[in-house]
């Protein structure tokens, strides 16, 4: 069986770098097999940082989530929840 469902980047700056460390690093003990799905065909299985930021996902933006294997729905859920959060890292220039 597979999971699937849909998420939409909330996030203003989209995933970039720091959000996709962030995915890969909550996603490093996932058993299962995940893809991420962008309308147009463009696919990763987050299997690298690279990989999901070529995806180019923008704020607003609907992916498809697909989870296959070992507890795939409470995965699918897990990547929703990531996909989806509003990343507020503080502003690396900022002093303190």
């Amino acid at each position: 069986m597979t999971a699937h469902a849909t998420a939409t980047i909330h996030n203003e700056a989209g995933i970039h770098c720091r959000p996709s460390t962030h995915i890969l690093k909550a996603m490093k003990d996932c058993p299962a097999k995940v893809q991420i799905h962008k309308e147009g065909g463009d696919s990763s299985d987050l299997s690298s940082m690279l990989s999901l930021m070529m995806l180019g996902l923008t704020c607003n933006t609907d992916v498809e989530v697909e989870v296959s294997g070992p507890d795939e729905e409470i995965w699918c859920q897990k990547v929703v929840e990531l996909l989806e959060t509003v990343y507020d890292f503080p502003d690396a220039e900022s002093p303190g």
